[in-house]
């Protein structure tokens, strides 16, 4: 078993930048593969970065490379995601979430997720 609580959400202006936090805890969690989702209003929840268990890999959605930097602190048991040059488009609720898959940009493939933190970005 896993948790997965998220935090650093909240409201930024366009082309600031905000850092999420994703916290795992459990006795194995430092060995699953880590993924940022995000929902927007009305909207699929999609993929937007994703770190295997060593840290040694990432991957990204295309609307959010080159802004965005997944990375993780395994002693700390936490993931971060660095979002720079936010834009509106990026408002949406992040998730967190864990798979034994990598890469996968796939909900299903993921079995652990975080309640979501808010991101509202303004024009």
């Amino acid at each position: 078993q896993v948790q997965l609580v998220e935090s650093g959400g909240g409201l930024v202006q366009t082309g600031g930048s905000l850092r999420l936090s994703c916290a795992a805890s459990g006795r194995t969690s430092s060995t699953y593969n880590i993924a940022w989702f995000r929902q927007a209003a009305g909207k699929e929840r999609a993929f937007v970065a994703g770190i295997s268990w060593t840290g040694g890999s990432t991957n990204y959605a295309d609307s959010v490379k080159g802004r965005f930097t997944i990375s993780r602190d395994n002693a700390k048991n936490t993931v971060y995601l660095e979002m720079n040059r936010l834009n509106p488009e990026d408002t949406a609720v992040y998730y967190c979430a864990a798979s034994r898959s990598y890469p996968t940009t796939s909900t299903l493939r993921h079995d652990y997720w975080g309640q979501g933190t808010q991101v509202t970005v303004s024009s």
